[in-house]
């Protein structure tokens, strides 16, 4: 019986440490990525503007071409939204485009649904990088609740989503230098 006790006492301790560890741990993160494309601002931008196009350069929007999906709005315009409802691995949810700034910015509200309810915040950024070059920045930036902001001490986040970001820009690239 005392080793029981012991053993549910010592399980608490842990427990009580994660959890006092998850207080003063951070709850945010951000990420970004870029990437240069032979192509001027403004086609970059009259692409990138449009949450449809997603569909042939993010690995996310990418990973379950059966999902089903819907456009409410004007896409390309602020308030326009694209929802998804698909497999486990891309879980449902929706983004918004929340503001652009023409040929230079674009804001777009990601509310997750499942598997994890969450709410991020992508942005890309366009700069001329040279003669008919831009640098696309995307970022990705969110929050975790407590207790769950534990994980960032766990799961190395930024590497992950950012070599999500690494082959969505890459998609992106190829597509409007190529046509491909």
């Amino acid at each position: 019986m005392t080793i029981l006790i012991t053993i549910l006492l010592v399980l608490a301790g842990l427990i009580a440490l994660v959890l006092l560890v998850a207080l003063f741990t951070r709850k945010a993160y951000g990420i970004s990525r870029s990437i240069v494309i032979a192509k001027p601002r403004h086609e970059v931008f009259d692409y990138i503007r449009y949450l449809k196009n997603q569909k042939e350069y993010s690995k996310w929007v990418m990973t379950d071409p059966a999902k089903k999906e819907e456009f409410r709005g004007t896409d390309g315009q602020v308030g326009g939204v694209y929802y998804w409802n698909g497999n486990q691995k891309a879980g449902e949810g929706e983004q918004e485009i929340t503001a652009l700034k023409e040929h230079e910015r674009i804001d777009i509200e990601v509310r997750f649904i499942r598997p994890f309810a969450g709410l991020a915040t992508t942005p890309f950024v366009l700069e001329t990088a040279g003669d008919d070059q831009t640098r696309v920045t995307w970022g990705m930036n969110s929050a975790m609740k407590y207790p769950m902001n534990i994980m960032l001490l766990i799961v190395n986040i930024e590497k992950m989503l950012g070599a999500d970001l690494d082959i969505s820009l890459s998609n992106l690239k190829r597509i409007l230098e190529t046509g491909k």
